[in-house]
């Protein structure tokens, strides 16, 4: 047997002796504690932040102006990759603030029933409802496939952009007091989603290619040349 396959045959029962002891010397310096505040407040940012993306590289997936269909494919991918870490963030976000005792389990289900801070928490949770919705109609677009279902699931999806203004002032104005340099930060993400979704709304009119009647229309029918030619020689053939 080679030398080195002994030394880490001879080092593998120490393997779990050594992250034992690096668990006991974390937990006696207070690592366990500095992880949940940090969960406590690192958690929703990171949800927001990645919600942030969600919204921006689904509005770039819909771009037909700069972006080729590969590039849109990308971003596409982008977007649910980003819409699935945010939703994960935030099922963490609600559980550590629930565990710490935040809030409870009902304000965190029921919109608007917190005791102490109803409007801002509740801005939160049902940011939550309509981020799911708009997550799990996106994951069976499939099944809306008629014109009655293609609608129903444009107003569902659409509504993560009111979830996300909501989870804004949810995130501003919940937790901590936020500096100057935040509100700057989410006025600018703010107004970048408003400048991209005008240009989206605005894209089908500036891509419609305008109406060119049929060749003949003009004169009545295929056949209008000679009508005219007609005409022009006082109705002689």
């Amino acid at each position: 047997m080679p030398a080195s396959s002994r030394l880490r045959t001879a080092l593998r029962p120490a393997l779990p002796a050594v992250v034992l002891l690096f668990l006991a010397v974390a937990t006696q310096a207070g690592a366990p504690r500095r992880v949940l505040d940090f969960l406590d407040f690192g958690t929703g940012v990171l949800a927001l932040v990645s919600l942030t993306g969600t919204v921006l590289w689904g509005l770039a997936a819909t771009d037909r102006l700069l972006l080729h269909s590969g590039h849109r494919l990308i971003a596409q991918a982008v977007h649910r990759g980003t819409g699935v870490a945010g939703l994960g963030f935030l099922a963490l976000h609600i559980g550590v603030k629930i565990a710490r005792g935040r809030t409870s389990g009902t304000a965190a289900a029921v919109p608007f029933a917190d005791d102490g801070r109803p409007l801002l928490i509740g801005l939160g949770t049902l940011a939550g409802y309509l981020f799911l919705a708009a997550a799990v109609t996106g994951a069976v677009r499939g099944t809306f496939t008629s014109r009655r279902g293609s609608r129903w699931w444009r107003v569902l999806h659409m509504g993560a952009y009111v979830a996300w203004c909501a989870a804004l002032v949810h995130g501003l104005k919940s937790g901590r007091a936020a500096g100057g340099w935040v509100t700057a930060g989410y006025m600018l993400c703010v107004a970048g989603v408003a400048v991209v979704l005008v240009l989206r709304l605005r894209e089908p009119q500036r891509g419609r290619a305008p109406y060119r009647p049929p060749p003949g229309a003009e004169t009545g029918g295929p056949r209008g040349p000679d009508r005219v030619a007609r005409h022009s020689r006082g109705g002689r053939a």
